[in-house]
């Protein structure tokens, strides 16, 4: 089965999540951001939401982090629990 480990910021709005993008691309820190902005708990440890399996996470964080690009930023992504900035930080395909 599947694997991955990935972190994220999860914000209310999607105009947050923007502008936090904005600032990650020009060089801020990912676990601060999470820190200081993100909604979720794990935002107090940088965002790391650990090792999980797909069917773990709901269908629209799932989609993302098996289907797109490892060590990338995507987002806005948009669920039931707000706007998530989310990055893959690994995958295994087993």
């Amino acid at each position: 089965m599947a694997k991955a480990r990935a972190r994220h910021i999860l914000v209310d709005s999607e105009e947050q999540c923007q502008e936090l993008i904005r600032q990650l691309e020009s060089g801020e820190d990912f676990e601060r951001l999470a820190a200081e902005y993100s909604t979720c708990p794990s935002g107090q440890s940088g965002g790391d939401l650990g090792e999980f399996e797909p069917g773990q996470m709901v269908p629209e964080f799932d989609r993302v982090v098996f289907n797109e690009a490892v060590g990338e930023i995507h987002g806005p992504i948009a669920t039931q629990f707000g706007y998530h900035i989310i990055e893959t930080l690994s995958r295994t395909d087993d």
